[in-house]
């Protein structure tokens, strides 16, 4: 499969139980500069809540896509189906057939079940691609985090990278049945 293969199956919609992943546009922006509004929000990873013009260029940088070189990304905001509104966002980069995966849930939806659901639905799109491995780094005290990451059936390793946890989830090993 080609980058750009990989890159038209990586960038389709994801339809969980409650939640439709779409995929990112620079008119999300508005809307996600409240989701992620809240300073705790970054308690774990740093930084600050953005600015809309600086949300707008960071969502025009990621529509546009990888800049090549056997990156391929994704990146959708999760809508609730039941009242359209936007509570976070999912995204994976792609390199050497290994997928990095990541999750934001914004904090009046946290506790809900959204982020978990949302991992499980970016994995289950990703078992379907040529991939070896989906990994995540998660601080190691974020136990919400944590959480997610095994409900989407990654396990914590031994590995420490810039400080957090890497949890993997190998893709190439035959499954028990």
């Amino acid at each position: 499969m080609t980058d750009t293969e990989l890159t038209d199956a990586v960038g389709e919609p994801v339809r969980t139980a409650r939640l439709d992943l779409l995929p990112l546009h620079v008119a999300h922006a508005d809307e996600m500069a409240g989701v992620l509004a809240d300073p705790a929000l970054y308690a774990f990873t740093g930084g600050s809540p953005p600015a809309l013009g600086e949300l707008r260029a960071r969502y025009a940088r990621l529509a546009a896509g990888a800049p090549g070189g056997g990156t391929v990304w994704g990146n959708w905001v999760l809508r609730i189906r039941a009242d359209g509104t936007l509570c976070g966002y999912v995204q994976v980069t792609i390199r050497d057939r290994v997928a990095e995966v990541a999750w934001v849930v914004g904090t009046p939806w946290q506790g809900q079940g959204f982020a978990g659901e949302a991992a499980r639905g970016l994995v289950a799109r990703l078992r379907g691609l040529p991939l070896h491995a989906v990994v995540a780094h998660v601080h190691p005290d974020h136990r919400a985090s944590a959480a997610v990451a095994a409900s989407a059936g990654l396990a914590r390793t031994d590995l420490v990278h810039d400080g957090e946890a890497v949890w993997r989830l190998d893709l190439t090993a035959p499954t028990a049945g």
